[in-house]
């Protein structure tokens, strides 16, 4: 994920996908639907064997920096059972967070019912300090809860901060030497994302699941709703390196409010029909 992305270029092919009969798509559609339905079910046992996996128990006394102070990590999972951690790339000498992740925070949503309704915590963790969080934040419109491991070796123990000289060489179960060497890490120290999922027991806490890297691509709801569409997620999504056109939600060119223009349609059309002037497209001259 890239911190300063570029400016977005070409979005997709130039060629529409090729024109057939209604016929024609039904068939290939169904033959579609049939490696759509193996994927489901491929999914489905993956969340499986993902629920059996055996966890470690976690015996740091982790202490991060919320917006009401001090906070442990049993304490994070606010009375539940299970707790999901964001790892999102915000260093402490930046003054905004990672764009990249900004756009995975935006799906986060900001009231998790559905996710406290099945005894699960959510929580998004950078090593920046409150004092840079909380503003960027506020700047764009989050309410999920977000701490500071500042001070903590919780990214070092959770391999979302590399630096090789420090001995902080693994990252997505690999050396960071050979994903600098395959072109998948692009810094040298510093940063990158990552999810991590806790049990508690009590008092006791236990490490039951992380994944980085394009292991969190489903958590990407853009990039779900691009996979159905004909382009895609965009030539420009690959070269030089994955998500380089992502920017801040408020860095984008301001788009036309679609609801308003929808609704200042139907207003025009509505002030022509009181004028008697709505332009029949059949009458008595015929068809139009």
């Amino acid at each position: 994920m890239s911190q300063t992305p570029a400016t977005p270029d070409q979005t997709g092919p130039s060629e529409h996908p090729s024109i057939v009969t209604e016929a024609e798509w039904l068939r290939a559609r169904r033959d579609l639907l049939v490696g759509e339905k193996q994927l489901t079910r491929q999914r489905d046992a993956l969340a499986a064997a993902r629920r059996t996996m055996p966890m470690v128990e976690v015996t740091k006394n982790y202490v991060f920096h919320g917006p009401a102070g001090p906070i442990s990590l049993p304490e994070l999972f606010d009375g539940r059972r299970q707790l999901i951690v964001y790892h999102f790339m915000f260093q402490p000498e930046w003054d905004e967070g990672c764009p990249s992740c900004s756009l995975l925070a935006d799906s986060f949503g900001d009231n998790p019912v559905h996710l406290t309704a099945r005894d699960t915590s959510f929580v998004v963790v950078s090593r920046a300090p409150m004092a840079k969080i909380e503003p960027f934040q506020r700047r764009m419109g989050w309410k999920f809860t977000w701490v500071s491991s500042a001070g903590t070796d919780f990214n070092d123990d959770a391999h979302v901060t590399i630096d090789e000289d420090a001995g902080l060489d693994e990252y997505n179960y690999d050396s960071v030497t050979k994903l600098k060497e395959l072109g998948r890490i692009f810094i040298d120290k510093g940063e990158l994302p990552g999810l991590s999922v806790f049990w508690r027991d009590g008092d006791r806490v236990f490490h039951t699941y992380s994944a980085y890297e394009r292991g969190l691509d489903h958590l990407m709801n853009i990039y779900n709703y691009l996979d159905l569409t004909p382009l895609g997620r965009g030539i420009d999504d690959k070269d030089p390196y994955l998500m380089q056109w992502v920017r801040h939600h408020d860095r984008y060119p301001a788009p036309t409010n679609s609801i308003d223009r929808v609704q200042r349609i139907g207003a025009d059309r509505e002030r022509r029909r009181l004028r008697g002037s709505w332009p029949r497209r059949l009458g008595a001259g015929g068809a139009a």
